[in-house]
């Protein structure tokens, strides 16, 4: 058969798909609203993160010990993911969503009243479960919401994570670090509000998402053949290993940081922490639509490439260039995961839970092993010499040379 009655087979069946399953909009609110509920589910995350110099105050902890914290929670949110993205792909259950984060509501309720060390890693707990079935879910309405603008949807989506994880050192200044243990209870309120804006986001998916799933799994046609499939995922989570071991440190450890180098109150050192989620949150927001117009690798390329010399010159900084690094690399290196997430979907169509699954698994497990292990050497070595061994990390960015190139594949 002739490359020209190939492509006229191929015209056909396009126009065909079109015809049954017209075009669709990007649907703001819809992506907006999940956005929204990201934004309140992660700030959620980011108070219990930024609580920890309060906790090791309250509790007399070490730095393991709020590892372990940070590792139960993660591992928690990590594990279930995938399988929670698997199953949904095949057995969809949009009511996760809401009783997700009912389950992270009851975390929060407890941490506000916890007595001891076990009652804070069970809180963690409840608070990581609630967080792996809201990602992968999440993640599949917005791409169901995109109109094809993939890239530009898990932005807006991740966009809402990282605005609430900036927010979260600001709430926690004003009100947890002044007010102690007991102000978590003040928080239960973001949670039954984001319990609201799911429920509300469910009954969109179960009355008007059933054409858009049938269109996304007609045209489910992957560019990759297995052999590169497989290369790719070792590529991306190498990638991933590299971009959250360092998000973990700054995430985690900066204000223990600033506190010990620059003698910094907590609360000041909040706002620094504030400064670098923020620029976070700004370079998640470019990184998916400049993706959709350069290609995703090219994205992931600029990311990595580009924070290498920020990150390097950070542990050697004073304070006002610390902040102005700081912010640098939040900005560069923030910007490919959007352009992973997509990147991974593309190349296995049809599995948008699982790979979502995947995704924000990895993110979460990774940060928490890298959170657990990254304490317990600030431990035996010092906060200074870890940051000084984290700035090598954004040179494993190399290995983007070995990934694919899906977008010359669909050309």
């Amino acid at each position: 058969m002739s490359s020209d009655t190939l492509n006229e087979n191929q015209s056909l069946t396009d126009s065909s798909l079109q015809s049954n399953h017209p075009p669709q909009k990007f649907l703001l609110h819809v992506v907006g609203a999940v956005a929204f509920a990201h934004l309140l589910n992660d700030s959620i995350q980011a108070i219990i993160t930024a609580s920890y110099p309060m906790l090791k105050s309250a509790f007399s902890l070490n730095f393991t010990q709020i590892g372990w914290i940070a590792l139960i929670y993660q591992l928690t949110a990590s594990l279930l993911q995938p399988w929670i993205g698997l199953y949904t792909d095949k057995h969809p259950k949009p009511y996760l969503l809401p009783v997700g984060m009912v389950i992270t509501l009851l975390g929060i309720a407890l941490m506000a009243f916890a007595t001891n060390f076990s009652m804070l890693l069970i809180a963690a707990a409840l608070i990581g479960v609630g967080s792996s079935t809201f990602h992968p879910e999440a993640s599949r309405i917005a791409r169901l919401a995109s109109g094809g603008r993939f890239g530009t949807a898990q932005s807006l989506f991740q966009v809402g994570g990282n605005t609430g994880s900036a927010l979260g050192p600001l709430l926690a200044a004003a009100i947890l670090i002044p007010n102690g243990q007991y102000a978590f209870a003040w928080f239960i309120l973001l949670a039954g509000l984001a319990v609201w804006v799911l429920l509300r986001v469910t009954r969109w998916r179960i009355t008007h998402a059933s054409a858009l799933l049938a269109a996304s799994a007609k045209r489910s046609v992957s560019v990759l053949n297995p052999k590169q499939i497989t290369r790719a995922i070792i590529v991306i989570c190498i990638l991933l290993f590299a971009k959250f071991i360092y998000i973990a440190a700054i995430s985690n450890y900066f204000t223990f940081y600033l506190i010990e180098r620059f003698q910094l109150s907590i609360q000041t050192s909040q706002l620094y922490l504030f400064a670098f989620l923020g620029s976070v949150a700004l370079g998640t927001f470019f990184g998916g639509p400049i993706g959709d117009r350069i290609g995703r690798k090219a994205v992931i390329w600029v990311s990595f490439l580009g924070a290498i010399p920020f990150a390097l010159m950070l542990p050697y900084a004073n304070l006002t260039w610390t902040a102005i690094l700081v912010m640098f690399v939040g900005l560069i290196i923030s910007s490919a995961f959007s352009a992973l997430v997509v990147y991974a979907q593309e190349a296995m169509p049809g599995r948008v839970g699982m790979i979502s699954g995947v995704m924000f698994g990895l993110m979460f497990g990774i940060s928490g092993l890298g959170a657990a292990g990254l304490g317990h050497l600030a431990d035996l070595y010092g906060i200074h010499w870890v940051y000084q061994l984290c700035s090598f990390l954004p040179l494993l960015g190399l290995v983007t040379f070995l990934l694919p190139d899906t977008r010359a594949k669909q050309a």
